[in-house]
């Protein structure tokens, strides 16, 4: 659903109804991922996509139906030989949609709306949807802020019921809403949306609910320092990955919008006294294109201690070994210094800045998803892994 926030919060707003199916759950090589959503207004206007066409035209009628019906339903769609091309994956995976009605009945309207709207600004937020558990419980929907305050309830039974009153003080919620605003705030601190299993007196034991969990976070943050000629290629890599790019540099005469015009911020600071002042969290990104030790050892004695996503340092083989020495003279561990990925880039033999940047993005991209970098030519290795690196299809599943 926050997939679509933009355009859905418009629908809201202009009183519409309307019904939206997202992925809630993928197996095997499926073509989107969870999240990914195609809503349907009682005009029949369609936007998005569950599958890129594969079943877009079943979860159409499911849409159509859940607006006639009122009903949420869970629906599975997988590879089917009798009818592989009307409502089967051609390419071997399995989703599972969640359909949800969003009518003026709907008892969670005012909670979709008001996520839409949170969405929509670009403030952080999380939607926690049963989608296995009680039948009376499918779909209900808790709205979780960035400070664990909620909108909505799951269903557990407290003064003021289900979507009433929205509280940050967890004591006065029930087990299972207190549950899933834990998870959900767990969730949005890496921007990660997926499944989790609690059971219905709120403990993490699995067995008995089911949550959908789906966040919507600003961009995640790539800090570039060193405004070198190999920044201005990083900085359009950075952006093409969906980031917010920022460049760092305590030369002023380097640090300019013509020699980066792509950056969305230019900081004309010492590094390590800039890492230390602004924010990151578990996704940022920290690319040290400075190569100059005066710069480099303070920032990444500051850098290597932060919960980060990815810390990385550009220089020859030489040049590692010469600051793998100096950070442990300045006390940096064993386990600080292996977070370090230095020289920085996967090896494709690059050479300009351009091919340099792609090599250092091919490097991001797989510590996030927890790729190997090794051509999937004759590998036999997954295609797809789910967000915390395991298999989620292999070649042969995606034949």
């Amino acid at each position: 659903m926050l997939d679509l926030a933009d355009e859905l919060h418009r629908w809201a707003e202009e009183g519409r109804d309307f019904a939206v199916a997202t992925v809630v759950s993928v197996g095997g090589s499926a073509p989107r991922g969870p999240g990914a959503a195609l809503a349907v207004d009682s005009h029949g206007t369609v936007i998005g996509s569950v599958s890129g066409g594969c079943v877009e035209g079943a979860v159409y009628d499911l849409c159509v139906e859940a607006l006639q019906d009122g009903r949420t339903v869970l629906e599975r769609f997988g590879y089917s030989d009798e009818d592989a091309f009307a409502v089967g994956l051609t390419c071997g995976g399995v989703i599972e949609v969640l359909v949800t009605p969003v009518r003026a009945d709907a008892p969670d309207r005012e909670v979709f709306t008001a996520a839409l709207s949170a969405a929509a600004r670009g403030e952080a937020a999380a939607v926690a949807r049963v989608i296995r558990g009680p039948g009376e419980l499918l779909g209900r929907a808790l709205l979780v802020h960035i400070d664990g305050s909620c909108d909505g309830g799951l269903g557990g039974s407290y003064e003021g019921g289900p979507g009433g009153p929205r509280t940050a003080d967890r004591d006065e919620l029930p087990d299972l809403d207190r549950a899933a605003v834990a998870e959900a705030r767990a969730m949005l601190d890496t921007g990660r949306t997926g499944t989790v299993e609690i059971s219905e007196d709120g403990s993490s034991c699995p067995g008995g609910v089911t949550l959908f969990v789906e966040t919507r976070v600003p961009p995640p943050r790539m800090i570039v320092f060193g405004a070198v000629d190999f920044a201005a290629a990083l900085v359009r890599a950075g952006k093409f990955l969906g980031y917010h790019v920022t460049v760092c540099d305590a030369r002023p005469v380097f640090a300019t919008r013509l020699r980066l015009p792509g950056a969305d911020d230019i900081v004309v600071d010492w590094p390590h006294r800039y890492l230390r002042s602004t924010g990151t969290d578990g996704r940022t990104v920290l690319c040290v294109l400075t190569h100059d030790a005066k710069f480099d050892i303070p920032l990444l004695e500051t850098a290597l201690r932060l919960p980060v996503a990815f810390v990385g340092a550009m220089g020859s083989r030489r040049t590692h070994r010469d600051r793998d020495r100096r950070l442990r003279e300045v006390g940096l561990t064993d386990a600080e210094l292996a977070r370090l990925r230095s020289p920085i880039g996967l090896d494709l033999g690059a050479r300009t800045p351009e091919e340099t940047a792609l090599s250092i993005a091919a490097e991001i991209v797989a510590a996030r998803r927890g790729g190997t970098g090794v051509p999937l030519t004759g590998s036999g290795t997954p295609i797809h892994r789910d967000v915390d690196g395991r298999q989620a299809g292999t070649t042969e599943e995606a034949a």
